[in-house]
This record gives C-alpha cells, sequence and structure tokens, in this order.
C-alpha cells in the first residue's frame, strides 16, 4: 500500500520540525511548501522530504499543491489558515493547523460541515491549544461533578537577560493576538470574555516564582465543550515576574494593540529569539470524586534538546508534537473519521502512547527530556 501523502505549508520553525518528524518515521511521502526557497532548501537538506514553491495566495497553485493529497497541515500564519482549509474540503484533503486566533477556528469549524467521508478538520494543534486542551479534558472526565479547571502554560526563555525576561520562541504574530484578543473563559458558571493581561496571580513551580494571565486562545474549545458542566474554567500564560507590567504599558499604554504592524516590528527588532528555553504544563481540576471534594493536577516540564541530530528548541518540539501526534492519530482510524474534530476529542493515554505524543510523557525520548514539576498558585484576585 503506498504511503499516505502529506503536504506542509510553510517551512518555519513549527513546519521544520513537523517535516523532520513526519519525514523521518517511513510511514509518509511528505511535501513542504513555502515562498521562500531559501527556507526549502534548508528543509530538503535535513530531511527526506519533497520540497515546492507555493505563494499559498495564488489560489490555482494552492489547489494544485492539494491534489493527491491525504492532509493539508498549515504551519502558516492564521491569516491564512480559512483559504488554505477551503481548498483542501475542495481538494479532499483533511486538515490540520495551529492557529490560537478564535475567529479563525470559527470559520474552520463552519467549512467542516461541508466535510466529505473520511475528511476531517482539526484546527489549534499544538500546545495551547491543543495539548493541554487534551489534558483538561481528560482531568475533567474523572470528575462525577466538576467544579473547576485550571490551565497555566508557558514557553520560557532559560536564560532571560532583558527587562522583559522573555525572547521570541514562535510566531510573534501569535503572541501579540495572544496579548491583545479577548479571552474565553467561565466564571460562576457562565460564559464570558475576559480581558488579556488581566486576571494576574502569583505562580510557584519548584520553589521558582512566576506570574500568570489571561491570554486569548489557549483554551482552544474546552470552553463549548464544557459549557453547562463546570463553574469555573480558565487559561493563563505563565511568565517569569516583571514581564505582564512592560507587556501591558507596550500593549495598552502606548495603545499598540491598535498598532499591531509597529508592536510586531518592534518586538522582532528588540527581543532576541532563543532555542534554550522550556515548556511548562500545569493543569488542575477539582470536583467531586468518589464522594469526596478532590483536586487532580497534570504537570509537566519540556525542555530543548536534540533530535534527529540538531537542537530544537521546547516549543518546536512540543507544538510540532501536538501538530504530528494528531495527522498520525487520524491517519490511523484513532478519532473521528469526518466533519470536526476538537482537541478534547483525543484521549489523552492515546496521545502520549503515540510516537510523536510521546514527546510529552514523563521521562527521556530521543534526547527529550520531560520531567513532573510541583507548584502552587500563591495568590489570585479576588
Amino acid at each position: 500500500m503506498p504511503n499516505r501523502r502529506i503536504l506542509i505549508l510553510g517551512a518555519g520553525k513549527i513546519g521544520q520540525a513537523a517535516a523532520a518528524m513526519l519525514g523521518r518515521c517511513g510511514d509518509y511521502d511528505v511535501v513542504v511548501a513555502d515562498a521562500a526557497q531559501a527556507a526549502l532548501d534548508r528543509v530538503a537538506a535535513a530531511d527526506p522530504v519533497q520540497t515546492r514553491r507555493l505563494d499559498v495566495d495564488n489560489p490555482a497553485e494552492l489547489q494544485a499543491a492539494l491534489q493527491g493529497m491525504d492532509v493539508a497541515i498549515s504551519a502558516l500564519s492564521f491569516a491564512h489558515n480559512p483559504a488554505v482549509a477551503k481548498a483542501a474540503l475542495d481538494a479532499g484533503a483533511s486538515y490540520f493547523d495551529l492557529t490560537e486566533d478564535v475567529a479563525t477556528t470559527r470559520a474552520v469549524a463552519d467549512l467542516a460541515g461541508q466535510a466529505k467521508p473520511g475528511q476531517v478538520f482539526m484546527p489549534q494543534c499544538g500546545l495551547a491549544p491543543g495539548f493541554v486542551g487534551i489534558v483538561g479534558h481528560h482531568l475533567a472526565q474523572q470528575f462525577e461533578r466538576l467544579d473547576s479547571c485550571r490551565m497555566r502554560v508557558g514557553a520560557l526563555p532559560k536564560y532571560p537577560t532583558n527587562m522583559l525576561k522573555y525572547n521570541l520562541t514562535w510566531s510573534t504574530e501569535g503572541l501579540i493576538n495572544e496579548y491583545c484578543n479577548p479571552c474565553e473563559a467561565i466564571v460562576r458558571g457562565e460564559r464570558v470574555d475576559t480581558l488579556a493581561l488581566e486576571g494576574v496571580e502569583t505562580f510557584s513551580i519548584d520553589g521558582t516564582p512566576y506570574e500568570a494571565f489571561n491570554t486569548s486562545g489557549g483554551l482552544g474549545t474546552l470552553c463549548q465543550t464544557l459549557d453547562g458542566r463546570v463553574r469555573t474554567l480558565d487559561y493563563k500564560t505563565i511568565r517569569y515576574l516583571g514581564h505582564r507590567q512592560l507587556a501591558q504599558f507596550l500593549v495598552n499604554e502606548l495603545r499598540l494593540r491598535d498598532h499591531r504592524a509597529t508592536l510586531l516590528e518592534i518586538l522582532e527588532r528588540a527581543v532576541p529569539m532563543t532555542t534554550q528555553d522550556v515548556v511548562i504544563v500545569f493543569v488542575t481540576a477539582t470536583g467531586t470524586l468518589d464522594g469526596r471534594f478532590m483536586q487532580l493536577t497534570d504537570s509537566r516540564k519540556v525542555y530543548s534538546g536534540e533530535l534527529h541530530g540538531r537542537t530544537w528548541s521546547a516549543i518546536q518540539i512540543t507544538t510540532a508534537a501536538g501538530l504530528c501526534a494528531a495527522v498520525d492519530l487520524h491517519l490511523q482510524g484513532q478519532l473521528p473519521s469526518q466533519g470536526f474534530v476538537r482537541q478534547e476529542q483525543v484521549a489523552l493515554p492515546d496521545f502520549l502512547a503515540n510516537r510523536f505524543g510521546r514527546y510529552y510523557a514523563l521521562g527521556e525520548h530521543d534526547g527529550v527530556k520531560v520531567e513532573e514539576v510541583t507548584g502552587q498558585i500563591e495568590s489570585e484576585p479576588a
């Protein structure tokens, strides 16, 4: 039987990592498409994949690239995703992306209603949204009656040296979205929108103090899934102490929320990137279990490391692993077979047992180290 064919659109940091994972597993024929020839050359020199020069904004080029593909993966900026999803629908390919943008996810969900048998549309296949939603839903399912689910995630530099105490580790456009757009939550049983950069709390992990605050998109579709079943549901991003105050100054005091191209230019000019990072996932849920009010927690820390002979950042590893695991589980018949698929429809044990999802499992896997952490929320707003 011939290998299934996968088209990865975008040869940036996550596209490269996904190409390495899927291309080297031996079960898929992978084509990576991008407008930048230099990026394609780097991918082709490193991994057993094909490459294709492509202007994704040209509908004819995009449709031609999708012909004969079983899966289309968008590792592009969220703005391109509705057009890519529509092209995948027309070509009969299943569609996966990494978006944290709520409006984009809704557009993809609308298209999924027209999916053919065997064709799925699964956005938000990364870390947050993505893996954290799988964990949150897994914990929620353990309770006879669910009270709260609180999800905290941070992609942090190991060695911050600037006043922001931050380095760029992934999409700057995605980061700006998280800091500027409304945040979904459930408060006292009601679905609400909260403000990004608000809801500040002090967060301690392994004795190190952090702060956490509202950011957009991290809940994925969990608000919809758990609506009517939970009293409190929220998502917050973890940063080193002091980061939020400066982010608030840039976004709100200087009103760069309304001038995002300027904010993008400032951040990419002044804040260096790093591959020396760590990803922290800390999820707690409370509710009634065996007649008692109980708390369950899932905590893990994923480090940057060597994979396939190259150094990958922790955010590259975790985001690409979430994406590749979703694609792999779909092609192995372990997910719903048609239409819109939510992250929380993935069973956590299946995810961690997957050859790509295992990069989140505790232990060391191909040079990727994952540790359990201890932590607590030290103070919360009233």
